[in-house]
């Protein structure tokens, strides 16, 4: 069973593989190559679903994060994928997923110093 600060990392991980996945891309590139939308939806939902598996006392010290908004967001890509607007994956992917990182990275450094 993974722990939190697997799961946290992996959110890391997730991130830090988008980044590199949009990075020198644009909206337009997004909307035109099926590969791309695929890549980006797995990232982020693997952001949504270690979001959803962290224990709720971590959820509740950081609640500057809105958790909920984030693992909403990844049942959203799942289940209704044919219907996604593109444009807010886009944001998702290019704005709200580097903010979270950085809070995601001040967790590990605050509940899991090394």
């Amino acid at each position: 069973m993974r722990r939190d600060q697997q799961r946290l990392q992996d959110i890391l991980e997730a991130i830090d593989s988008l980044t590199r996945i949009v990075e020198h891309r644009t909206f337009d590139e997004l909307a035109a190559d099926e590969t791309l939308r695929y890549a980006v939806v797995q990232r982020l939902t693997v952001v949504g679903e270690a979001a959803a598996r962290l224990a709720s006392e971590i959820k509740e010290r950081h609640g500057a994060i809105s958790w909920a908004d984030v693992v909403n967001f990844r049942n959203i890509l799942v289940h209704e994928y044919f219907g996604l607007e593109w444009p807010i994956v886009w944001a998702a992917a290019t704005e709200d997923a580097p903010a979270l990182r950085r809070q995601i990275a001040e967790i590990l450094r605050s509940e899991f110093p090394e």
